[in-house]
């Protein structure tokens, strides 16, 4: 009988698990690791790479291809420097800086409570204000190249689209627009394995809806329920989710009104996704910089004016951090034996299925692994594994958070049928050969 130990002992072994258990088994891995690393970067390997892309479709499934009133984009990451003065990024978009006199090492101001540094115990500097902004330079003069900014966020790219989107696409009011996307921060302290990084990616909605306060909350409510619902229909868990409310000191220069989807990391809330009501700050700012008229023409009313903008802005590396987490299990499966395994929602696992022959050594038994494991992957993402004994490949598949294994077997060269084991359950079923592209199709909806 199987018995869940529990996930995590505490925040400290929730990060550290996951991130020995991500390298392990090639879901992240540190950046330039063998030049010594840089921090704040990641490098998502075979299997984290296939669970971003899983996580980034479900997505665009629910924002794009399931609505008729949202609309994809892709935006470019480079822009004029003139979009983040107008955007207020380059005048707001800081964090108070201080620096250890002794170590030299750099601390957030406002998350240290007394002027003394945490690693050496060393005074620190004053705190001055740092910009976050990613810096770079186009051009192939060198004393001719153009300052310019890696975009600190991916918002703005549709906000500078909008008349191009209302104008070719025919949208009406209320609409949105969805798009995912890396977005770069000079973070002072990158830290909790991606939590917190350097170079990362967004995935949003910006929702424009006619400028009135009470119409506007109520798509702020909408969007704030809709998005949490899309957290739980993907399995994580709703005891592990929270609205956090901001105050007025916590509200950015441009919101009216900002909650956060909030993930319970082994015992610590962390932000994942903010829902914003943005008011006309947006598309006002871009028109006076740009000399642009941002308005929209409504052909209904004859009216024209700014829209408001609801905003969904949810980090992907979080999410794939958090589904990670919220999927680790340590369980007992005897008296002196435990598995690891990621009960990851089948949409989200990288690997839907694994084949495996029984034994690598009986021609017969690969041959017919294979073909089942060819036809698999016509529709699926499948692994295939030959190593070692059945239990330690069943262990190596729970741990990448694959739903099913297939095992080949001496009875399926008889029987046309084969052994489905279960990862959440361990049990095993046998399934006819023809019946299994079915019956899968319908386990992983």
């Amino acid at each position: 009988m199987t018995k869940t130990t529990g996930e995590t002992k505490g925040k400290t072994d929730i990060f550290e698990n996951i991130y020995a258990l991500s390298k392990r088994r090639g879901f992240i891995y540190p950046g330039s690791e063998i030049y010594g690393g840089l921090a704040g970067t990641w490098d998502y390997g075979p299997l984290g790479a296939e669970l971003k892309r899983n996580l980034k479709n479900e997505f665009w499934k629910f924002a794009v291809w399931e609505r008729d009133d949202v609309v994809g984009l892709d935006a470019s990451i480079i822009m004029n420097p003139k979009v983040w003065e107008a955007s207020g990024h380059l005048e707001s978009f800081s964090d108070p800086l201080a620096e250890c006199k002794k170590c030299h090492h750099r601390f957030r101001a406002d998350k240290i409570k007394e002027n003394k540094c945490p690693d050496c115990g060393g005074e620190l500097t004053k705190a001055k204000k740092f910009n976050l902004m990613v810096e770079t330079y186009l051009g192939v003069i060198e004393d001719e190249k153009q300052k310019t900014y890696l975009r600190g966020e991916i918002t703005q790219g549709v906000h500078v689209n909008f008349k191009n989107i209302v104008s070719s696409t025919r949208v009406k009011l209320p609409f949105g627009v969805a798009q995912v996307g890396k977005a770069f921060r000079n973070e002072i302290t990158p830290g909790q394995f991606t939590f917190r990084s350097r170079e990362f990616e967004q995935m949003e909605i910006q929702f424009y809806t006619k400028p009135d306060a009470d119409i506007s909350m109520e798509w702020f409510e909408y969007w704030k329920k809709e998005r949490m619902n899309w957290y739980v229909s993907l399995g994580m868990k709703e005891r592990n989710l929270r609205f956090h409310k901001h105050g007025k000191d916590e509200l950015a220069h441009y919101a009216k009104a900002a909650f956060d989807i909030e993930y319970n990391a082994g015992g610590e809330w962390k932000e994942m996704e903010g829902i914003h009501n943005r008011g006309d700050w947006d598309l006002r700012r871009h028109g006076e910089y740009s000399k642009t008229d941002m308005a929209y023409f409504d052909e209904e009313t004859k009216e024209k004016f700014l829209p408001w903008i609801i905003e969904t802005s949810g980090g992907v590396d979080r999410a794939a951090l958090f589904f990670l987490i919220d999927a680790f299990f340590e369980e007992k499966t005897g008296d002196r034996e435990f598995r690891i395994v990621l009960k990851l929602h089948p949409k989200l696992a990288p690997y839907k299925a694994a084949v495996f022959p029984l034994l690598a050594n009986k021609p017969e038994l690969v041959k017919l692994a294979r073909s089942i494991y060819k036809d698999l992957k016509k529709e699926w993402m499948v692994a295939w594994d030959e190593r070692g004994n059945i239990g330690k490949r069943y262990r190596a598949q729970d741990e990448a958070g694959t739903p099913f294994c297939v095992t080949v077997d001496f009875d399926s060269l008889e029987k046309n049928d084969i052994t489905v084991r279960d990862r959440d359950t361990m049990k095993q079923e046998r399934i006819k050969i023809g019946e299994l592209k079915e019956w899968m199709k319908e386990k992983l909806q």
